[in-house]
């Protein structure tokens, strides 16, 4: 089977004349990407990877992980402002490199989405059964639990991702409001930890400072990377973008340099308030402020938790939705699933079997394990968008690139060889899991995709109305 690109022009083509309303401006885009990034990464797995792996030198772990965070941000800002595309990597690995590596990407993405998804939902559930202990309602382990720990299903966690669908199949400018609402209580939460409990800092609980050495500075790097992942699902709200070629890359970089800066301010209060050897808690946060005596603002914090942890669920399944219509406009899954629903302008089948996917793993599937997928997957493809950069400037001279990177060739090498240092630093178990889900992959690819792949990308348009005709658009080019 030859190895084929589509045509950028029709790629343009269809991004421009999608029915999709731009409702989305800075403050939304940098509200979302603020709200997909600090999630369970700053209330769980700073303390924990602390704990285990880098001890108070997590500090230096968030900023590698930051700092390639950002150089990824770059490469994605010029790719978003060139294809403005809803597909993200997918349609970047198409134009450039062909319908394998297309599929590929888009399949690892659609993985890492939705078992972020579960596994956010899974932290989520810890909060609520801690802060409805704390008033003295004990929920049964059998509805809170997995099979895989002790129970029959994690009902909470099920019923929170189908809830967020819902809110999802409303439309995007009826939904971001209640994105933003949830971010601002998430970072108002955040805030109070750090008025509080930079008070109770003693320089030394940050003795040792490197207890696991350099190896766990890195390994901490490869671990906390996963919460920077937020930052990509900005990438496939393009063609709901007002100013695409401003806003995106604007939103990025804004988003980033917030994060990064809240998770190096409360990872060192964390490991200054009491000893790194103590945050091996799910509840990191809550725990530092019961440690010294805040019980209101402990408490205050739970309930944050619960309320700005829907976000990050809000973002991914926004996220996997849109990759999800972009594969299935391409015929890699199958056309009905690229539908627009005629009065929410959203994809909104997408939308439900993706909620449903995450809903059911996050209800009975050991998803920790399955997380893995997210940490491997999204440092791959990180290191496939930085490769693009350099292909398509080398491919496409002459498209239109609003935003383009420095220094030549500089940035995206930088950012190759950061991804590849984390992978290399990634778990053997983390990229057997990630194998496993390139087979069940690979297997859709033989039986179906490589069947029903349209190089024309005929237009999805409102659910129960007819496509329309092709586009005349010469669709392929051979990738020699």
């Amino acid at each position: 089977m030859k190895n084929s690109r589509i045509n950028i022009d029709l790629v343009l083509k269809n991004a421009k004349d999608s029915k999709r309303k731009r409702t989305l401006g800075l403050f939304d885009l940098s509200i979302m990407g603020i709200g997909a990034i600090i999630g369970t990464g700053i209330l769980v797995l700073t303390g924990i990877v602390s704990a285990t792996a880098a001890g108070p030198a997590v500090v230096i772990s968030f900023l590698i992980a930051g700092f390639a965070s950002a150089v990824v941000g770059l490469c994605y800002s010029e790719l978003t402002t060139s294809i403005p595309n809803s597909g993200s990597a997918y349609v970047y690995a198409w134009v450039a490199i062909g319908q394998r590596m297309a599929f590929l990407a888009g399949w690892t993405l659609l993985g890492v989405y939705i078992t972020t998804t579960a596994t956010v939902a899974n932290g989520w559930t810890g909060y609520v059964k801690a802060s409805l202990s704390e008033i003295g309602v004990n929920l049964p382990t059998s509805l809170i639990a997995s099979p895989s720990n002790g129970g029959i299903i994690n009902l909470p966690a099920v019923l929170m991702i189908l809830l967020v669908t819902l809110i999802l199949t409303r439309g995007t400018s009826e939904s971001k409001f209640f994105n933003n609402t949830l971010v601002m209580i998430k970072l108002a939460v955040i805030l109070l930890f750090i008025f509080v409990a930079v008070q109770d800092v003693k320089t030394s609980n940050w003795t040792p400072f490197m207890p696991f050495g350099v190896r766990g500075i890195f390994t901490g790097a490869s671990l906390v990377f996963f919460t920077f992942l937020g930052f990509d699902a900005l990438a496939t709200s393009a063609e709901e973008t007002k100013d695409v070629q401003k806003t995106l890359p604007r939103a990025i970089i804004i988003s980033l340099v917030v994060v990064t800066s809240l998770y190096i301010i409360v990872s060192m209060i964390m490991t200054g308030v009491v000893s790194y050897r103590q945050l091996n808690v799910p509840e990191s946060m809550a725990y530092v402020l019961m440690a010294k005596g805040h019980i209101a603002a402990a408490q205050i914090v739970s309930v944050g938790a619960i309320i700005g942890i829907l976000a990050v669920v809000y973002a991914f399944v926004y996220a996997a939705s849109n990759i999800m219509m972009s594969m299935s406009r391409g015929g890699f899954l199958p056309k009905k699933l690229a539908s627009i629903n005629k009065s929410s302008k959203s994809p909104n089948r997408a939308l439900w079997l993706i909620g449903i996917i995450g809903a059911l793993l996050a209800g009975v599937s050991n998803v920790k394990q399955l997380a893995t997928i997210s940490n491997v997957g999204s440092l791959c493809v990180f290191f496939l968008i930085s490769l693009i950069v350099i292909l398509l400037r080398r491919e496409q001279p002459n498209i239109e690139r609003p935003f383009k990177l420095p220094f030549g060739y500089t940035i995206p090498i930088l950012a190759m060889i950061f991804c590849a240092v984390l992978l290399v630093s990634t778990t053997l178990d983390a990229w057997i899991t990630y194998l496993v889900w390139l087979v069940i992959g690979g297997l859709i690819f033989i039986f179906y995709s490589r069947h029903h792949i349209d190089f024309e990308q005929v237009a999805s348009g409102d659910e129960d109305q007819d496509n329309g005709k092709k586009d005349a658009v010469s669709p392929i080019q051979s990738n020699n």
